[in-house]
């Protein structure tokens, strides 16, 4: 069921529409997007699992500080593992895949642990699979490690090139909202060398823009 509003989104363009797959499906959004609102606008709310109990998970934030929404994205040794949907921009042809869950997002067996919580407290694996330590090494933390939430990482070499440099600077402003912009202009009208960085692909944060 498609839940988009008709209006509203100052970095969304409806005028440029997007084709991505999410866990296999063709999905459509829009320019502008990230990844969790168009999975949003498309009526997809669940976007990953919970560690330990595999209880359903949504997103509960729009940026960085994502918990729930890690998805995989890209195909074979260009795959990217524990990406926040909520920061990864929609582009034409992504592919994206959900993580900790088995063998689908929707129907997930492990959430089978959910009906023994009494019997799984928060911290109960340090203590009790600590003996015998041959199987702690060779069972139960590989165990463990898999059930942790977390996506599978790549297992041939990145086939890609990234360019990098090296540069001097006086002063780093973090961050390109009204505050850095302000920040990093006093600065160089003081005379320093300044880096403003902004992990964004805009300036202004969440400013509107006029």
């Amino acid at each position: 069921m498609a839940r988009r509003v008709e209006a509203g989104g100052r970095l969304i363009d409806r005028a440029r529409p997007v084709t991505f797959r999410f866990d296999g499906r063709r999905m459509k959004g829009f320019a502008g997007d990230t990844l969790a609102s168009a999975l949003l606008a498309s009526g997809r709310v669940v976007m990953g699992r919970s560690f330990k109990y595999h209880r359903p998970r949504g997103p509960v934030a729009a940026g960085a500080e994502e918990p729930n929404a890690l998805v995989s994205v890209g195909t074979g040794a260009r795959r990217t593992p524990n990406l926040r949907a909520t920061v990864v921009p929609l582009a034409e042809g992504l592919v994206a895949e959900s993580q900790n869950r088995w063998p689908s997002l929707d129907l997930d067996v492990g959430e089978v642990n959910a009906l023994a919580y009494r019997w799984f407290p928060a911290g109960f694996y340090y203590k009790t699979f600590m003996r015998p330590r041959a199987l702690w090494k060779h069972l139960f933390e590989p165990a463990i490690r898999r059930a942790a939430g977390l996506g599978r990482a790549p297992e041939r070499p990145d086939p890609d090139d990234y360019e990098h440099y090296h540069h001097e600077t006086e002063v780093v402003v973090a961050g390109g909202g009204v505050s850095g912009l302000a920040a990093a202009l006093a600065a160089s009208r003081g005379g320093a060398r300044v880096l403003l960085v902004e992990r964004a692909g805009w300036w202004g944060g969440r400013a509107e823009s006029r």
